[in-house]
Order: C-alpha cells, then sequence, then structure tokens
C-alpha cells in the first residue's frame, strides 16, 4: 500500500483517502496505481441496517456515511466510501462469520437468484459527492448440503456478505452473473471507481 503525506506541495496530484481497511477493496484499488491512504471509517453500520432502508438506498447511505466518518481528519482530501449489499428477496445477508453461518447462507441461496449492490462514493474537498452503484444478478446452482460444506472448508467466505469468494473456488457456486464490472463482486467497481477518479482529475491512466 502506498502512504501520502498530509500536506502535499503545491500543484501536487489530488489527494485520495480511502474509508476501509477491507483487504479485497485495498488490493482491488491498488491495481489501478493511483497513491492512496487506507484508513478505517467510523460509521456505526448497524445503526443505518435497523433504518429500514431499501437496500440500494442502505448501501449508498452507508458508502457516503463511511467517506464523511474520515473527511475532517482529512481536509483537502478525497474521500472515498464503499458498501456492499446482498439481497435475497427482501432480506439483506451479512457476513457470516461462522462456518456454520456461512453453510445456513448458501443453503438459502441454493438454486436462486440474489443481488449484489456495490455502492460508491467519492467525497470531494468542497464536500459534495461523486456516486455510482453497480448491481450483480447472481443465480446459484442447486447445491448439495455436501457440497456446500466441502465450499466453506475450502474457501473459508467469512468475512463475505453472501458466504462465497467469487475469486475463489466460489465460482464453481453460480450458473450465471449478469452485472457490468466483475470486480464490483469483490468489493470495489473498479470501471465505475475509475470514471469518477479520472473525473476528479486522478490520472489513473
Amino acid at each position: 500500500m502506498i502512504t501520502i503525506t498530509e500536506r502535499p506541495p503545491p500543484n501536487a496530484p489530488p489527494r485520495l483517502v480511502v474509508a476501509s481497511t477491507s483487504r479485497y477493496r485495498l488490493e482491488l484499488l491498488e491495481r489501478l496505481g493511483v497513491p492512496f491512504r487506507a484508513v478505517a471509517h467510523h460509521c456505526n453500520e448497524d445503526a443505518f441496517k435497523h433504518m429500514g432502508l431499501r437496500p440500494l438506498e442502505l448501501a449508498t447511505k452507508l458508502s457516503r456515511a463511511k467517506a464523511e466518518s474520515v473527511a475532517n481528519a482529512h481536509p483537502g482530501a478525497y474521500v472515498l466510501g464503499s458498501d456492499q449489499v446482498c439481497v435475497l428477496g427482501d432480506a439483506i445477508l451479512s457476513k457470516p462469520e461462522t462456518p456454520e453461518r456461512a453453510e445456513a447462507q448458501l443453503a438459502r441461496l441454493s438454486g436462486k437468484t440474489h443481488e449484489l449492490i456495490t455502492a460508491l462514493a467519492l467525497r470531494h474537498p468542497d464536500g459534495t459527492f461523486a456516486e455510482r452503484v453497480s448491481v450483480h444478478r447472481m443465480t446459484v446452482r442447486a447445491l448439495s448440503p455436501g457440497a456446500i460444506e466441502r465450499y466453506v472448508a475450502a474457501d473459508m467466505p467469512l468475512d463475505c456478505a453472501g458466504s462465497y469468494k467469487i475469486e475463489g473456488r466460489g465460482i464453481a457456486l453460480f450458473t450465471s452473473i449478469v452485472g457490468d464490472d466483475f470486480t464490483g463482486i469483490v468489493g470495489l467497481p473498479l470501471i465505475a471507481l475509475t470514471d469518477l477518479l479520472n473525473d476528479a482529475g486522478f490520472e489513473v491512466l
């Protein structure tokens, strides 16, 4: 990870702060070659999840709130917030955290189509936001209890909403995936992010 100084010299490129310590998001962002600083956000995610918001609204509000929660500590910087919501019907599936809950989530998803919503919010130094949302429709093949147990043991997707790692053996769980950017499934849609960064004056290429 590249760390930048708090006070860039005059005429320096815009600074980028990422309100996340997720290794998945940071590894994706490193692929763009843009210098950034990663910091933990101070957003109470549980408070938002109990507000009864629709999934897309929840993802967008949380991505904004994460960026806002660290913006005051980094004046003059662009601050990126991101959030991902996994939705099956009317239910939002959170990170399982244990193998047992991961297996239960995959049993619920078996043979069904769900949505994975990933929101980006880039806070500009003047307090305005530029935002993007990436939505993928994910259809899981019919899975036996044994297949679910073996998959969870192989990938251990305990910190992944939906209980799968698409970049690992999790790709074998699906019969179809419909969306605009595969990296959005992992946690950070790089095509949309490149648009936001280019518009903000970062030189991605």
